[in-house]
């Protein structure tokens, strides 16, 4: 976790000077009168923290594909598609989650861009659903009476792989993306997350779900983040006024 903060504060070192050249940008773009309607442009990239902390966390593997579709001026149809297995220690319980996530939504650019630019500001919504596994890969016995001591189980009653979970939940989420190269864009979201629904099996709660995180049974809200490379494609479909 140490290096994943270290990895933290790099890219967030990264986003601060590109604040300051986004800054610098509008005001050179700012006496532009644009006159040309918004282009319809496709961006898609990946998210880059899960990756990096694959590199170095062997207990998490993952990968993110995200992308948004410009429909109007200010309005971003967004998606986001995924994949993670992750294994943890769980009090008594050592278990395996594994599975993928889509999440689709909308985003709302609250940044005045001129001319040429498409960097982003902005507010969004997802919807989110995700199938997954459970693998229980062993538990501690738990004795009222301490006669022996504590016995490590593998591949008995409890033990073993449960299929075919699913859940679904939505998130409100904040970020922001700047263009660091030609049509080549980094960005950031901040998510809170609400669970709608769950299935689970008798014998193991749900305690984590892929895209949600971590899940417990007196709270249904969560929290996300991600750190995005771009890449996007405009395509003209109006011509100046």
């Amino acid at each position: 976790m140490k290096t994943a903060c270290t990895w933290h504060c790099i890219i967030s070192f990264i986003f601060i000077i590109n604040l300051q050249l986004l800054s610098a940008q509008s005001k050179k773009d700012s006496l532009v009168n644009d006159k040309t309607k918004a282009p319809l442009t496709l961006r898609f990239g990946v998210d880059l923290f899960q990756p990096a902390i694959s590199q170095f966390d062997k207990t998490f593997k993952g990968f993110e594909i995200v992308g948004d579709l410009r429909v109007k001026e200010n309005l971003y149809l967004s998606s986001e598609i995924g994949t993670l297995e992750r294994t943890q220690q769980s009090e008594l319980i050592n278990f395996t989650t594994s599975g993928s996530y889509i999440k689709f939504g909308f985003d709302f650019n609250m940044y005045k861009n001129w001319t040429g630019m498409n960097n982003q500001v902005y507010l969004g919504f997802r919807f989110a659903n995700s199938l997954y596994n459970h693998n229980i890969n062993n538990y501690l016995l738990y004795r009222t009476e301490q006669i022996f001591e504590e016995e490590l189980v593998q591949n008995e009653y409890s033990t073993g792989k449960l299929s075919d979970l699913n859940a679904q939940w939505i998130e409100f989420l904040v970020g922001m993306k700047v263009q660091v190269l030609k049509n080549t864009y980094m960005g950031f979201s901040l998510r809170l997350n609400r669970l709608l629904g769950s299935t689970s099996s008798e014998n193991f709660g749900v305690l984590f779900i892929p895209g949600f995180n971590r899940v417990t049974d007196e709270n249904i809200f969560g929290s996300s983040f991600n750190y995005t490379l771009t890449y996007s494609i405009p395509f003209k479909w109006g011509k100046s006024r």
